[in-house]
């Protein structure tokens, strides 16, 4: 596989020296190395999945691939996985239609030319205040130049005293002319460092606009990895439990049949509005795609994290929510979820695997229920 597509994914290639050094005096394998042996896997993995469905490998289809093998996309790796069951494949028609209602662009890039959009507003901005500056300080020297020029006595008692009188005035008309531009350079910099502060607010704006699903108004899926990585290490840092949720509302394709997608959409609204009250600066809650939500508990384990979601669950399977357009009842609408504990497993997408598993058995076992991933304490990083 070339370094391109490896650099493409994230990866990079280690020089022979850095894989020897990644493997201790005792012959065991350091994180670095089992890092390495994990990556190589997750790209074996991609490679097979396109071939083994007769996929064409480009962008689009090594993004899905990537998340369907290492977790990152567990709504997808669930299809994926009740179409082989069925006894069907995975063919490019399917997965596009499988993958329609998903954003498809790559978040790196679109985050690279975010930051040097960024980067060159910073510049501009800095750039039109210098010259602002300059160009105040010289029309501020001109003005006090041309007073000056203004109260010089005209020269008496010489023969070339007209002709120096003259020069005077026109040096004095000549400066004031520039004194006139200077000050309309000044304010037209001035107006250009207001349009560069307007253009990093929209920036901003819509950066956040990006990061928010629109329905909910909880952040999306791209937000919560963010979210994800910043708490992991600090976490990490402060020694404290992470732990991590999938939720899925129950039967919701049969809310949609019955009700119809309007009063689909304001089931996923009150299941929002249910997860968000158990969340606060400990705890984080997205939309991850569809019906589904992604939780993450700071400084709980996967017991209380377990025990928090399901009071969620608990107050939600309680309520008797009524469709306001038909008053016809939805009956009751209840969620299954799957908690891990992130530095049980490897890596980030190990966890959330492990949780979407978890939620997979939590949907077989009768839904209405969480359930706890299966740990793997020997992968705990240190």
């Amino acid at each position: 596989m070339s370094d391109t597509l490896l650099g493409w994914l994230g990866f990079r290639r280690q020089s022979d020296d850095a894989q020897d050094e990644a493997v201790t005096s005792d012959g065991e394998l350091t994180p670095q190395q089992r890092g390495r042996n994990l990556r190589s896997q997750v790209i074996v993995a991609i490679g097979e999945f396109l071939f083994d469905h007769d996929l064409e490998i480009t962008p689009h289809n090594l993004a899905l691939a990537h998340g369907v093998v290492s977790g990152l996309n567990p709504r997808l790796r669930r299809k994926v996985a009740a179409l082989r069951a069925s006894g069907s494949t995975v063919t490019q028609d399917w997965l596009d239609q499988a993958t329609a209602t998903e954003a498809t662009e790559d978040d790196s890039r679109v985050e690279l030319l975010i930051r040097q959009l960024e980067q060159t507003i910073t510049q501009f901005r800095q750039t039109t205040q210098t010259a602002q500056t300059a160009t105040r300080e010289y029309g501020d020297a001109l003005e006090q130049h041309v007073g000056q020029l203004d109260k010089a006595p005209a020269p008496t008692g010489d023969a070339d005293s007209g002709d120096a009188t003259a020069m005077i005035t026109e040096l004095a008309t000549y400066a004031r002319a520039m004194l006139k531009r200077s000050r309309r350079a000044e304010a037209e910099l001035k107006d250009s460092e207001e349009e560069a502060a307007n253009l990093r607010h929209n920036l901003d704006r819509a950066r956040r606009d990006a990061e928010i699903d629109f329905l909910t108004g909880l952040p999306n899926r791209r937000a919560f990895e963010v979210e994800l990585e910043r708490n992991l290490a600090e976490a990490r840092a402060a020694g404290e439990p992470l732990s991590v949720a999938f939720c899925d509302i129950d039967h919701f394709k049969l809310v949609n049949d019955t009700h119809g997608h309007d009063a689909g959409d304001r089931v996923i609204c009150v299941v929002a509005k249910t997860l968000s009250e158990i969340c606060g600066d400990q705890c984080h809650v997205a939309r991850h795609g569809g019906e589904e939500f992604v939780l993450l508990f700071r400084g709980l384990g996967v017991h209380a994290a377990a025990e928090a979601l399901d009071g969620a669950r608990t107050t939600l399977a309680a309520r008797r929510l009524v469709n306001r357009r038909s008053k016809m009842p939805f009956g009751q609408i209840t969620f299954s979820g799957g908690v891990a504990d992130v530095f049980a497993h490897a890596a980030p997408n190990e966890a959330l695997a492990a949780a979407d598993e978890a939620l997979y058995r939590a949907k077989e076992g009768g839904r209405n229920r969480i359930e706890l991933a299966a740990s793997q304490p020997q992968a705990r990083a240190a």
